[in-house]
This record gives C-alpha cells, sequence and structure tokens, in this order.
C-alpha cells in the first residue's frame, strides 16, 4: 500500500481528503500543522507528500526545502495544494523551483488530485 503525507491547515479539507483518498486504498496520514510533517515523515516513510502551501509557522516552501535537505526524505515526491491566486506560469514556476513534482489550484475536483496521485505513485 502507497503512504501518502498530507498537511493543509484546512481541517475539512484535510479530513475529506483523507477519507477519500483511503478509500482508494492509500495509507493517509494528514497533519493540519505544519510542525509534525518532518517527525512523521520520518517515522511513516510516506511515498509522497501533498502540502498546502499556505500555512501558519512553516509553509509548504519551507517544508520543501527542509525535505530537499534531508537524506531520508529528499526524494520522496511533492505535490502542492494552494488556494492562493497564482497564475498557472507563476506557479509553475513555483513549484519546479521548490523541486516539487507538481501543483493543484484550489477549489479543485477529487478526481484532479486523484488523477495526479496516480501519475506520481502509479
Amino acid at each position: 500500500m502507497k503512504k501518502i503525507l498530507i498537511a493543509d491547515d484546512e481541517v475539512d479539507a484535510l479530513k475529506f481528503l483523507e477519507k477519500r483518498l483511503k478509500l482508494e486504498k492509500y495509507g493517509v496520514t494528514a497533519v493540519n500543522n505544519s510542525g509534525d510533517v518532518i517527525k512523521l515523515a520520518k517515522s511513516d516513510k510516506p511515498d509522497l507528500f501533498i502540502l498546502d502551501i499556505a500555512m501558519p509557522g512553516m509553509d509548504g516552501y519551507a517544508l520543501a526545502a527542509t525535505m530537499r535537505k534531508d537524506s531520508e526524505l529528499k526524494n520522496i515526491p511533492v505535490i502542492f495544494i494552494t488556494g492562493k491566486e497564482f497564475v498557472p506560469k507563476a506557479m509553475e514556476e513555483i513549484t519546479r523551483d521548490a523541486g516539487a513534482y507538481d501543483y493543484i489550484m484550489k477549489p479543485c475536483s477529487f478526481e484532479e488530485i486523484l488523477s495526479k496521485v496516480q501519475t506520481v505513485l502509479g
């Protein structure tokens, strides 16, 4: 079973995504604060991160940058998810610069999220 670690400070969105991905037979760890992500990632060894860009404390960019410096975590793919308003070209550049695999703009459908997850995890 492939494992996904999701970090998003929007609790309702987090719970919805966790529930739906579990129904698709993924192992899911969901946290609503960035402080737990690194510690959980080292113990859970996820196959994919889905990180909200705008979170209090350490945002998704900072988390991705921190993980890219860690030998245990640096090769785990990251998909950013955000409700911030970016033009697609800027978001593509931000994603690339952060070393992330892809991004999803909120609002979005679960099918869009699932498609990106399946592309990364196979």
